[in-house]
């Protein structure tokens, strides 16, 4: 018989460490639980951040994942505005920044993602990062009150950001490194729909482009520095360009540190430790390879694993990664893996009518499904192509290409 943990603590109470607590509590844990998080507020959703709350559409309390009276039925102590600075697996107890020390007799490690900056960009006003709700408001501040707005970086987060701008109607320029919008994660094809998208609603791209650095005045940025010699000329400026996991409190814990918290295929990272959401790094069975996602959906479905496994179940995590990306009119469904080296087919619709489905292929193997304003159809070409059930359960697997 398998003994469960008398308590479970949780590093990260956002979205991937709320979805844990809560899944223990549905697969009928009832021992103690405690959240811990550097956030002091009650936990939110990040994906309306570049969205609805940047272009005012949201107030923040609508971010709210649950309300205090959800949160209290979950009877767990909450343990807000304290982040974790020390860890010591072998005996799964952590340390705050007020010096509190916290142990469980499991430890679930969720503290996610922090933004990469480029050099001297914290010397100045009007410089941003988006990962917080406060850094959504702090935006939305100085936007009210520039008309010219930089981004940089060509990714996801980037293009949305820029589409929110230009719907607020400021005036957007987007510079990237990358010579195709969203590249990496769409490839060329449909990276070039989103360009034209972009250009047809008044970005400016300036892709393939380096920078160099920021430029400032009286202390407060006024452009960005091409490599080139060229400068874009700003009153605000977003700085896009990806972000790594925040493991570096567990410099030092007796834990793995790659590109996250490296895990087996159960989320499991040593004897009584976890790790799940966009810090968790595991082994994919199905694709016999190291992953880490960064999304939503994976948060939430990751913290059922982990929550199964803590409790006993010993079930490998093998889901179809999974993200999405709203544009202006424009709703982007990816399913799968698809790479920038993939063969790009469109299965169903028109680009030009925006509305489409597109196939991605390596090797004769189908890596990816992306659906543009077209969901359904792209949940069914997903389930033809990249879905196999596994001995009835809800986990899927993607078929990798060699």
């Amino acid at each position: 018989m398998v003994t469960r943990p008398g308590k479970v603590v949780i590093v990260g109470g956002s979205s991937a460490g709320l979805a844990t607590a809560e899944a223990l509590r549905r697969q009928g844990y009832e021992g103690r639980l405690t959240l811990l998080d550097a956030e002091r507020h009650l936990p939110y959703d990040r994906p309306p951040l570049s969205k609805q709350v940047l272009t005012g559409a949201w107030e923040p309390s609508r971010t709210q994942l649950r309300s205090p009276e959800h949160l209290a039925s979950l009877e767990a102590e909450f343990i807000r505005a304290e982040p974790a600075v020390m860890c010591d697996a072998a005996e799964r107890a952590v340390t705050t920044a007020t010096g509190r020390v916290v142990r469980g007799d499991a430890l679930v490690i969720a503290t996610g993602l922090r933004p990469r900056m480029l050099p001297d960009q914290e010397e100045l006003a009007g410089v941003h990062v988006m990962r917080t709700l406060d850094d959504a408001l702090a935006l939305r501040c100085d936007l009210a009150a520039g008309r010219r707005l930089v981004v940089v970086g060509e990714g996801v987060l980037g293009a949305e950001i820029a589409a929110s701008a230009r719907a607020m109607g400021v005036e957007v320029t987007l510079a990237g490194f990358g010579s195709v919008l969203l590249g990496s994660q769409v490839g060329g094809r449909v990276g070039g729909f989103l360009a034209r998208l972009h250009t047809e609603r008044g970005v400016d791209l300036r892709l393939g482009a380096a920078v160099e650095a920021l430029a400032g005045s009286g202390g407060r940025v006024c452009g960005v520095r091409l490599a080139s010699g060229e400068v874009l000329r700003a009153d605000t400026v977003v700085v896009a360009i990806g972000a790594r996991p925040a493991t570096e409190w567990l410099e030092g814990s007796g834990l793995a540190l790659g590109d996250g918290v490296e895990c087996d295929a159960y989320c499991r990272a040593a004897p009584g430790v976890y790790a799940v959401g966009d810090a968790a790094s595991w082994h994919h069975e199905g694709l016999d390879r190291r992953l880490r996602l960064e999304n939503r959906t994976n948060a939430t479905e990751q913290a059922q694993a982990v929550a199964a496994n803590l409790l006993g179940a010993e079930r490998p995590y093998t889901p179809t990664p999974y993200f999405w990306t709203d544009q202006y009119d424009a709703k982007l469904q990816v399913h799968g893996l698809p790479t920038p080296a993939a063969e790009t087919r469109i299965a169903e619709g028109d680009p030009a009518q925006g509305r489409f489905v597109a196939v991605y292929r390596e090797n004769g193997e189908v890596t990816g499904v992306l659906g543009w304003n077209m969901p359904k159809q792209s949940r069914l070409l997903r389930q033809k192509h990249l879905v196999a059930p596994r001995n009835g359960e809800l986990a899927t697997t993607v078929r990798s290409a060699p």
